[in-house]
């Protein structure tokens, strides 16, 4: 996965304590974070709390047996990094709709619309089955 050098900060977000968040970090250790995460996982899908699309993603894949590795970003210490580079990586814009993003299989899958599109013509469980996370 490669990442331009010139990737806009996003919105940083607190830490689940309410303290500032930590200081940014670079892009290269972001794509790294990511990159690790999709890797070791089936499906990883990064998210913000509260977010009622990123819970009926969370919820479709959990109602179809598979347990994703989750990750809120407005929890998560470097949340502001990744979201810049999920930005990237959905195609940047100001009204893009960056979260839920999932990774299936170590590929980036999409947002909602791609989920529940692949669930409703019936690829998305060929997919998981494909990437491990589904054993039917």
């Amino acid at each position: 996965m490669q990442v331009a050098n010139d990737i806009p900060s996003a919105v940083k977000y607190p830490n689940a304590t309410g303290d500032p968040p930590a200081p940014p970090l670079n892009m290269e250790a972001a794509c790294e974070k990511v990159s690790v995460l999709v890797r070791q996982n089936a499906v990883v899908i990064f998210t913000v709390s509260g977010c009622c699309m990123c819970h009926v993603v969370k919820q479709l894949l959990f109602g179809l047996g598979v347990g994703p590795t989750v990750v809120e970003l407005d929890r998560d210490t470097s949340g502001g990094d990744i979201h810049s580079l999920l930005l990237h990586l959905s195609g940047g814009g100001k009204r893009q709709q960056v979260v839920p993003a999932v990774f299936v299989g170590g590929k980036y899958l999409g947002g909602i619309e791609t989920v529940m599109a692949c669930h409703i013509n019936g690829t998305l469980v060929p997919l998981l089955k494909n990437a491990g996370a589904l054993w039917l």
